[in-house]
């Protein structure tokens, strides 16, 4: 049962084999010279880094456009550094004569390579081909955005200078929208039922327009300062990291979003659950037994007590269960019904990529009244995009980027590294986002959607392979 756990997750995957045999692989190292002589790329991770560090800084506040523009810069910048990378093996650890080394493709990149390819068939047997290429064009720029993400973030230094740019920008993100809380804020759109005891809430959007967007851009921040509270040195920078954690949570809180609310309690229980079994080596025999059941509990009674006691989130949380009698529930409910249709009339490949093709097609099958840009979840999204095929090779991906961070999280609390908070922190957004990515939209929009990959590229950049001492002649195994 473990083998064949492994090989579904791709645990024991001899990727040195493939690379040896790709003739894409062969592409990489075909310009090193020139980038030998080159002044400037001496510093091309630290460039890289600077790019990816414009996308993140700018996405809440700039039109999509601009944004477009930064990711290809990003992916043309990976492409450059592809094809005049070394082909080496670099090495991280000696113990002995045995090496741990962070390999720059990974099972997880094996996966997202594969998923392109699915979206590129899907895209030519498309019946709207032209829309399928403008939305093929739009995913190849993020999954260029991951590569190039995934291979900067295996520097700490980087990593830490990225995250905590992100950090801060959220926070600023998050003062707005608490501003918004105190002071009022128009509504943009109809948010909330005008039928409903909320109607007359305000729903805190920031610069973001849409409280579901923020609240979807908000996850990754409130796990990732959370982290920084343990991560962070000196008692100024936990500090500044708990303000961020309160401020982000308050201002997530204050969306009123329900999926993002559902996000957040899945990130959170994820989280708390990857910290007690880090800190677990460390507890005495009682709490190693008992904090799990007392984090659950204390949990369960704090939201029970807060549903309770406050007639707001009460309403919200009630609003779910009533079905068609919310209008925002009766909205999705019609458009799941009709992407359900959608992807019955073409099962295997779907129609292609992107809300272009989506908009081409619904229209074909929508209920009266319901319009939608989009399936209203992730994995319905993927379904219609790319079909069965794509959705199976998407939920794969899942695992494995799971399973890598399961395992490489606990190979760093071997070694007692501060970094496994970040891998904890990733993990943790990359299932929160997932959650309330099944439920809404807001996972296709930029300054959610570079996120997502950065959290899938924060994982995968820990990833390690061990290789044995020549002595033992073996090929080395992925870990």
């Amino acid at each position: 049962m473990n083998a064949v756990w492994q090989q579904l997750t791709l645990s024991n995957l001899p990727l040195y084999r493939w690379r040896n045999a790709s003739y894409l692989y062969r592409l990489v190292g075909l310009l090193p010279a020139w980038r030998q002589g080159s002044w400037l790329m001496r510093w091309a991770e630290p460039l890289g880094a600077l790019l990816v560090s414009l996308v993140f800084a700018l996405a809440p506040f700039v039109s999509n456009d601009l944004v477009g523009v930064l990711l290809v810069a990003c992916g043309a910048f990976w492409v450059l550094l592809t094809v005049s990378d070394e082909v080496v093996r670099e090495r991280e650890k000696e113990e002995g004569e045995a090496v741990f080394s962070f390999p720059k493709f990974t099972p997880i990149h094996l996966l997202v390579l594969l998923y392109w390819g699915i979206a590129v068939v899907a895209t030519a047997l498309s019946p709207v081909k032209a829309a399928a290429l403008t939305g093929l064009v739009k995913l190849t720029l993020y999954l260029l955005l991951f590569a190039l993400m995934a291979r900067i973030l295996r520097s700490p230094h980087l990593r830490s200078w990225l995250i905590a740019l992100y950090l801060h920008v959220a926070l600023l993100v998050s003062v707005y929208g608490l501003r918004q809380w105190f002071f009022g804020a128009t509504a943009l759109a109809t948010w909330v039922d005008p039928e409903s005891p909320l109607a007359k809430t305000t729903r805190v959007y920031s610069y973001l327009g849409n409280p579901n967007l923020l609240a979807g851009y908000l996850l990754p921040a409130t796990a990732l300062s959370l982290a920084a509270v343990f991560a962070w040195r000196g008692w100024v920078c936990k500090a500044l990291a708990t303000t961020m954690f309160v401020v982000n949570s308050s201002c997530l809180i204050l969306t009123f979003s329900r999926g993002g609310w559902i996000g957040f309690v899945v990130l959170l229980f994820v989280f708390l659950l990857l910290l007690i079994d880090w800190l677990s080596i460390q507890l005495p025999p009682f709490w190693r037994t008992w904090s799990l059941p007392i984090l659950l509990i204390s949990l369960a009674a704090i939201l029970g007590l807060a549903i309770l006691f406050v007639e707001p989130l009460r309403d919200r949380v009630f609003s779910m269960f009533v079905g068609r009698e919310d209008s925002s529930n009766n909205f999705r409910i019609n458009v799941w019904a009709a992407v359900q249709e959608m992807i019955r009339a073409r099962p295997i490949i779907g129609i292609g990529p992107g809300n272009t093709a989506f908009n081409k097609i619904y229209p074909l099958y929508m209920r009266p009244r319901y319009s939608a840009l989009s399936a209203y979840s992730i994995l319905l999204e993927v379904a219609v995009e790319a079909g069965l095929i794509g959705l199976g090779c998407f939920l794969w991906l899942l695992l494995v980027t799971f399973n890598q961070g399961w395992v490489q999280l606990r190979r760093l609390r071997e070694f007692g590294s501060r970094e496994g908070f970040w891998l904890i922190a990733a993990i943790a957004s990359f299932l929160g986002m997932l959650a309330h990515g099944t439920v809404d939209t807001v996972l296709y929009r930029p300054e959610a959607n570079t996120l997502w990959w950065m959290m899938i590229a924060l994982i995968a950049s820990y990833y390690t392979i061990y290789q044995p001492s020549r002595s033992e002649n073996l090929p080395p195994q992925d870990l």
